[in-house]
């Protein structure tokens, strides 16, 4: 450290009635900012510093204690005290500043593939009669060609389907409101996961329904807890993410899925099964459509498989009845999907190209996961090789809100387990996304940010001075 610098902090200490100890640390951190300071530089021997900025041992003792609580200065024993590189930067992600908290699959970047993508978009509007028609008012739940392409998408993860039982809508949070409004009234009760989608709970509050929370372990919902929710509750229905759960990334085991398909089968339970990433597992599991086809609501969409600007789902009903009573609640919400969009869908589910866009996503993923392994491996850290986000149990010393609020300062797409939690004791984890608009090297740089606050936490605290 250069005696200019020493002037410096002295005549900041002589003027500030703030503590010396407080006031160092701060110092510290106003030279690594502008540059005075740089990460690796040492300090100078305590005794040394005490005399050039005229305090006595102990409070500059006191001072780097403070710094190094805050994570700005490390130790070395022998060696003396050096400044600490902050958590390093990542630029913020190309979307919005709202897709830091939302589960997006990462983008495409093959020129081949986007030009087919593209080509797909240019043929949905190349011709006036073509365009004009899909701005007009269309079948509600689509076309019969819509419906079509939609039974045959679904029948790749939940086997033989009927278009006349496929309904197409606005995107699967579309979907389930109509499916909660069609199957609870206000101060009904819905069986869910303990950590769910948070868009349920959004949708719960807007209805007025209850949530009952299922806890979930490795294999999923508790079935013990679900037959005694049935026997003394009298859900409503059973609403569950059985693959690659948003937040936690675990896959409900073959046995889980049984179990809780008996109990609804045994209560006369409906089932919403959001299958969101049902595309992406390379080994499809059963549904819970196979299980219990006739009480089943199967619900997939392209937003977590695709993209989430298209918003397209696609719902199979458990009957022919209950598909006109979702078709009308439905159209009661939203009237229609948005033909344009529902038409690229189409055209891609026919073309090849949907299934092209999850396979890209898939290789993807299995990339990203394989850098979260290389960074976090020694945490406590779950997640799959094609499933792009992942769920992080942090250390008693991080709060999940904080720690989460500071990674996204940093650019990391990271949700505290409260965002997810349907009851009122989340647990101490954050849901970290590998996808969305990031390049690998800015997820590889993202995640040693991660690792360098789980290796070194104060941090977190020192960046509120």
């Amino acid at each position: 450290m250069p005696y200019t610098l020493y002037k410096h902090w002295l005549v900041r200490l002589r003027d500030s009635h703030k503590p010396a100890y407080l006031l160092i640390p701060e110092l510290l951190a106003e030279d690594v900012a502008s540059g005075r300071l740089a990460p690796g530089d040492r300090l100078p021997p305590m005794r040394t510093l005490a005399d050039a900025l005229d305090l006595n041992y102990t409070t500059v003792a006191r001072a780097l204690a403070e710094a190094q609580k805050r994570g700005q200065i490390e130790a070395r024993p022998g060696r003396g005290s050096f400044v600490r590189s902050a958590a390093p930067a990542v630029p913020l992600r190309g979307g919005t500043a709202a897709e830091m908290t939302m589960n997006l699959p990462p983008e495409p970047d093959d020129p081949d593939l986007l030009a087919r993508m593209t080509d797909g978009c240019r043929q949905i509007y190349q011709e006036p009669q073509r365009l004009l028609a899909h701005l007009r008012y269309q079948d509600f739940g689509g076309t019969p060609a819509d419906r079509d392409a939609g039974a045959r998408w679904l029948a790749s993860s939940m086997g033989p389907t009927q278009p006349e039982r496929v309904l197409v809508g606005p995107g699967i949070h579309g979907v389930l409101a109509g499916l909660i409004s069609m199957l609870a009234r206000p101060g009904d009760t819905l069986c869910v996961e303990s950590v769910s989608y948070p868009g349920i709970k959004a949708l719960a509050t807007q209805l007025g329904v209850k949530l009952y929370a299922l806890p979930v372990d490795k294999d999923g919902p508790c079935p013990d807890h679900f037959e005694d929710a049935c026997k003394h509750v009298g859900p409503k229905a059973l609403y569950c993410n059985p693959t690659m759960l948003n937040p936690t990334a675990m896959t409900m085991s073959a046995a889980r899925r049984e179990a809780l398909a008996d109990i609804a089968l045994r209560y006369s339970i409906p089932i919403i099964e959001d299958d969101a990433y049902g595309a992406l597992p390379t080994r499809q599991p059963v549904t819970l459509a196979e299980l219990a086809p006739g009480l089943t609501y199967h619900v997939t969409g392209f937003a977590k498989c695709v993209g989430a600007g298209l918003r397209v789902a696609y719902v199979h009903a458990p009957t022919a009845q209950a598909t006109q009573r979702l078709a009308g609640a439905l159209r009661a919400l939203s009237v229609m999907a948005a033909p344009p969009t529902v038409a690229l869908a189409t055209q891609w589910v026919n073309d090849g190209t949907a299934s092209a866009v999850v396979q890209a996503v898939r290789r993807e993923t299995n990339v990203r996961h394989a850098m979260l392994l290389r960074h976090l491996s020694g945490h406590d850290v779950w997640s799959q090789p094609d499933c792009f986000h992942a769920w992080l149990r942090l250390p008693d010393r991080l709060s999940p809100n904080e720690a989460a609020s500071f990674w996204r300062s940093r650019g990391v797409a990271a949700v505290a387990s409260t965002a997810f939690a349907t009851n009122t004791a989340p647990p101490r984890a954050v849901r970290l996304c590998l996808g969305g608009p990031t390049t690998q090297a800015q997820c590889e740089q993202s995640l040693r940010v991660v690792g360098d606050v789980l290796a070194h936490p104060e941090q977190v605290h020192a960046s509120v001075m």
